[in-house]
């Protein structure tokens, strides 16, 4: 079976994405999925996600990390989908999608940029090595005075295993803050590896220092490795609403691959 798939960008984030929209692509293959994210054997990414077809919404979006399995939300793949659909026709500027952990709103500018709509945070929890909290999916967010002092795999893997945080396990952002600037590097679960960029990370770890700073309404300028991205929200007490993420979301490159025809010889 032929597969036309769309690699796109969110601040180095990488995603392949394929319009599922007649039901033809096997969701359920975690090692499907996880060879065509394999950089060596696939096509490589750190993440697939489909675009499915809704009753309600513009679109349904599944999101699946390089592993092959699927988890709730990817900011910078929400961003991502929002500029594919767009490219697709089936929106135009703005979209009202679902994605496993709800409804998202979007809306696209002429510089490749998308603003998406983050679910509300109802309480982050402060630890002696950070600060916890779910934005689609967990993270760990550590402030740290010097991110040359950190090296994001192993550090990032110890505490993305460490019990306090199991059996699901989290995400884990390590941020350098100066007034509202913010530098992030994270490790995200599911990659197993650090990533040039991570939209719900980089949602956490801008909430997280509000919190810290009793912060309660604005925005945050974000480096990654990859990118620029803004956060901007409102608080109330512990609970933030009317959080939005802002990057870019560029399309790379776009193929076929026939799925008959993928030889899984070496690859585990």
């Amino acid at each position: 079976m032929n597969c036309h798939f769309y690699k796109y960008h969110g601040a180095g984030n990488d995603f392949i994405i394929i319009d599922n929209r007649k039901g033809f692509f096997d969701k359920t293959n975690a090692k499907l999925i996880a060879f065509l994210c394999h950089r060596r054997f696939g096509i490589g990414a750190d993440g697939l996600i489909t675009l499915e077809k809704s009753a309600e919404f513009d679109f349904h979006m599944s999101y699946f990390n390089s592993d092959g399995y699927e988890a709730s939300m990817c900011g910078n793949g929400g961003r991502c989908i929002v500029a594919f659909a767009n490219k697709l026709g089936i929106i135009s500027g703005e979209a009202n999608f679902i994605a496993a952990d709800g409804p998202h709103q979007a809306f696209l500018s002429p510089n490749d940029n998308v603003r998406l709509q983050m679910l509300d945070v109802e309480n982050v929890s402060s630890l002696a090595d950070g600060y916890f909290l779910n934005t689609g999916v967990p993270h760990l967010v550590c402030f740290v005075n010097d991110l040359k002092m950190v090296d994001v795999d192993i550090e990032g893997r110890q505490l993305r295993f460490d019990a306090r945080f199991q059996p699901e396990g989290t995400n884990v952002n390590f941020v350098k803050q100066k007034d509202n600037q913010l530098t992030v590097y994270t490790y995200e679960r599911g990659v197993e590896s650090e990533t040039l960029a991570c939209g719900t990370g980089i949602t956490a770890s801008a909430l997280s220092a509000a919190y810290k700073t009793g912060k309660h309404e604005g925005n945050f300028r974000i480096t990654a490795k990859g990118g620029k991205l803004d956060v901007s929200f409102k608080r109330e007490g512990d609970r933030f609403t009317d959080i939005w993420l802002t990057g870019p979301a560029c399309l790379v490159f776009e193929g076929n691959i026939n799925l008959d025809e993928i030889n899984f010889n070496g690859f585990e």
